[in-house]
């Protein structure tokens, strides 16, 4: 589970189904790559750190356990 970056979407008002439409993909796509399941595409990272504030990292918002979950 991304617990930071489900963090900074709740603090910038990102509803999963706003993601969902950015990323065009399907609301349970973005459930199960938030909780985990599947892992993000490298796209959707960027396109997911352009969406939130600078202060964002790449290893703050999707590394889990010491390892990237980004394929």
């Amino acid at each position: 589970m991304y617990k930071n970056l489900l963090a900074e979407l709740v603090r910038n008002g990102i509803e999963r189904k706003t993601l969902a439409a950015i990323l065009q993909i399907t609301e349970k796509t973005v459930s199960n790559k938030l909780n985990g399941i599947t892992a993000f595409t490298v796209l959707e990272a960027k396109t997911i750190m352009r969406l939130l504030p600078t202060a964002c990292t790449f290893e703050y918002l999707f590394f889990v356990d010491g390892e990237a979950k980004v394929g």
